[in-house]
């Protein structure tokens, strides 16, 4: 039974070393990272909008062939539209879907804007594949490259907009992405298909995609801003809201979390 005692005993000790570690840890993040870095919609308002009309411009990237493509399939390469639309729906989707499960850890591990300026670069070669294919296979490609384009900047911007404005405001941070993206989806799906009725299938409506995909990539490089150090702070200032753990009551290393300041 002593054994045992001393086995919890030294065990509650470590447990308590581990977490006053923990506690510095994110205390020198916060001092790190902390000066100038405030959470919020209003104090980011700026930034956000601009993230916003960005996944407007990535959502127009994908409205560009939503309209045309269908067509493309039927007059240029004499597919069945159900075909046709089945085959570049589903290479676009695997590649998003794919793209998206890796693109929180590539944004942890290299930061968000990285990321997000890698996507815009991925999809240069769409609109072109989309003007000058041969074959549908170039076109079914040119979506499987789009949607890993998409997985990265769509899922991205939202990231970044949930950085800015914090725990509190995550709700409508995604509100503010889907409704951008989607609504730059319909209005250039209906942009196209007026363009297309007027001057032909390609290159026709295409140029617009290409449009975007420079606007979006200029706009990324030059005026947004990394957000995963809004992201570390609210980590840190999540834990220093929590720091109450058994022993660490008055110590140096609690201290140092309350007055981000370390020891």
């Amino acid at each position: 039974m002593c054994e045992q005692v001393d086995q919890l005993k030294a065990f509650a000790a470590a447990q308590r070393l581990a977490n006053a570690c923990e506690l510095l840890k994110h205390c020198r993040q916060t001092k790190e990272h902390g000066p100038g870095i405030i959470l919020g919609l209003r104090q980011n308002f700026p930034q956000f909008m601009l993230l916003v009309a960005i996944n407007a411009l990535v959502g127009g990237t994908l409205g560009q062939e939503r309209t045309v493509l269908p067509l493309l399939a039927d007059e240029v390469f004499h597919l069945d539209r159900y075909t046709g639309a089945l085959t570049f729906i589903l290479a676009f989707g695997l590649a998003k879907a794919g793209t998206n499960y890796l693109t929180g850890t590539l944004s942890d591990r290299y930061g968000r804007k990285p990321v997000l300026i890698a996507g815009w670069l991925i999809a240069i070669p769409v609109p072109l594949l989309l003007i000058l294919g041969p074959t549908w296979g170039s076109i079914v490609a040119a979506n499987m490259i789009l949607g890993i384009s998409q997985g990265l900047t769509w899922s991205t911007t939202v990231v970044m907009k949930m950085d800015l404005v914090g725990p509190s405001r995550r709700g409508l941070a995604m509100g503010f992405n889907e409704a951008a993206g989607y609504l730059g989806v319909a209005a250039t799906a209906l942009a196209t298909g007026y363009i297309a009725a007027g001057y032909g299938l390609r290159p026709g409506p295409f140029p617009l995609g290409a449009a975007f995909i420079a606007l979006g990539l200029g706009l990324s490089v030059i005026f947004v801003r990394e957000t995963h150090h809004h992201a570390k702070v609210e980590a840190a200032n999540h834990v220093s809201a929590h720091a109450h753990w058994p022993g660490l009551r008055g110590t140096k290393s609690e201290r140092c979390i309350r007055t981000h300041k370390t020891p």
